[in-house]
């Protein structure tokens, strides 16, 4: 009897984007966001008043302005870097693979990839959320998500999840290759900025204690090796230590925070203190996002640059996001055949 050749089906699972930046679509994709308890994760009608009665109708005209300074011919840049990863990689991986792309929010869903892929008939499945550092709001969604959707099928093949890739070999060559093209001692300082969180979605990592407890700045222990804001420090360190950037010269930010009881510093407040401070040139690395949007292309490459010249700086330069780099892509398909074997 002849053997049959065995098939692993992978979903690579980013945020999402509005599917255009009229106010009609980013009301609905904030609407759909916002509303993850992973998200804002307050009692169920607290949420809902908070998110639809007052989030929405007021953030949304203004986010569909900022969304149409990052918008393209062909679209928005995560949805356009999306599709060319997912093709790259699935030409690398070969033929035991078929690469599959979803959002967590709005087109393609989840629900309708994960759909299609039930229709193949998988002997696994690989889900691989495009989130370096582990966060409940972004990996956690996505692996809740998923289990939500393939719990209600009759056959439930193999699935292993990718819950963080942070400190991966190829994760942290491929922001070193693109770093040495932009040269560090060119410039007065260096921000590291992720995407921030609020306080109490990093607190609740721990069983005993809270963040501030765990050292979470300068080591990664047992306990705090699932705190998003560990991890940021931790690849922060490795990508320094690569680049040969002294703990002197660069800074840890979080940026795109609500309100004040978020994960500090600010990165907005980094970029003023340092143009005030005599600083002329600062280069910003984003390392939580893979591909570029809204929170690089815009927040810092338009509306950071616009901060730091308003109060003293000359050039703020954003280091572009891992993308469709072909190391980043080799990164990729050594996480799933890890995975996979």
């Amino acid at each position: 009897m002849q053997a049959l050749s065995k098939k692993t089906g992978v979903l690579l699972v980013n945020l999402g984007t509005p599917d255009s930046p009229s106010v009609k679509d980013v009301r609905s994709y904030l609407f759909q966001f916002l509303n993850d308890k992973r998200v804002i994760d307050i009692p169920l009608l607290a949420r809902k008043l908070l998110v639809n009665l007052i989030i929405v109708p007021f953030r949304a005209p203004k986010s569909a302005k900022i969304y149409q300074e990052l918008w393209t011919e062909k679209g928005s840049p995560i949805m356009i870097y999306g599709r060319e990863v997912r093709s790259k990689l699935e030409k690398i991986l070969g033929k035991g693979y078929d690469v599959h792309l979803a959002m967590r929010y709005k087109s393609p869903s989840l629900k309708a990839v994960l759909a299609a892929m039930k229709k193949k008939n998988y002997d696994k499945i690989i889900v691989l959320p495009m989130f370096p550092q582990y966060a409940s709001a972004t990996t956690g969604s996505v692996q809740e998500e998923v289990m939500r959707i393939v719990s209600q099928w009759w056959v439930i093949p193999e699935i292993r999840f990718i819950s963080q890739f942070y400190d991966h070999p190829y994760f942290i060559n491929a922001w070193k290759e693109i770093g040495v093209m932009h040269n560090w001692q060119n410039y007065d300082h260096v921000i590291f900025s992720y995407h921030g969180l609020p306080l109490r979605h990093v607190d609740k990592v721990y069983e005993e204690g809270i963040c501030d407890d765990h050292n979470c700045e300068n080591e990664i222990t047992p306990q705090n090796k699932f705190c998003y804001k560990a991890t940021c420090y931790a690849t922060t360190r490795m990508l320094a230590k690569e680049l040969e950037i002294p703990e002197s010269h660069y800074t840890v930010a979080f940026q795109s925070r609500l309100d004040k009881d978020w994960l500090e510093p600010f990165s907005d407040k980094v970029v003023i203190e340092k143009a005030e401070s005599g600083c002329k040139k600062l280069l910003v690395f984003s390392p939580a996002f893979t591909a570029d949007c809204l929170e690089t292309i815009v927040e810092i490459g338009i509306e950071y640059k616009e901060l730091f010249k308003l109060h003293g700086g000359e050039e703020l330069h954003l280091v572009e996001s891992l993308n469709d780099h072909p190391s980043w892509i080799r990164c990729m398909a050594s996480l799933v055949t890890e995975k996979a074997t």
